[in-house]
């Protein structure tokens, strides 16, 4: 597989997870937690696009997706596709890193699992 294929890939799997990381922040802010508590399907949907996470975290998956698309024109869905796995560490680590969030042992295992996988799966 080219390196610049190999390259989009990472972008778009980092993009991805950046998105997951800042809905994370958008949807842990007060104003929409306070909408979430009140439970106004209307206010809730105000709250929602009106946080700068959110829309950040969406822009993020929408630029992710046109940069997949660019990766699918060039390579084999099968190829390509178990390279999404490596969302599960690069989520896990901003979680960690940005987040404050702790794991387990387990946890890390299992997402060290998916990591080799993916390896596995590269060099078929």
């Amino acid at each position: 597989m080219p390196i610049t294929v190999v390259g989009l890939i990472l972008l778009s799997v980092t993009l991805s997870a950046i998105a997951q990381i800042s809905l994370k922040i958008g949807m842990s802010s007060p104003a929409v937690s306070t909408a979430l508590a009140q439970g106004e399907a209307g206010r809730i949907a105000l709250s929602v696009v009106a946080t700068p996470h959110i829309l950040t975290g969406l822009g993020c998956y929408g630029l992710g997706m046109m940069v997949w698309l660019a990766v699918l024109a060039k390579v084999d869905v099968t190829m390509a596709y178990p390279f999404v796995g490596l969302g599960f560490l690069v989520t896990l680590a901003l979680g960690v890193l940005l987040l404050g969030e702790t794991i387990s042992l387990t946890r890390l295992i299992g997402t060290l699992l998916v990591v080799l996988g993916v390896v596995l799966t590269a060099q078929s």
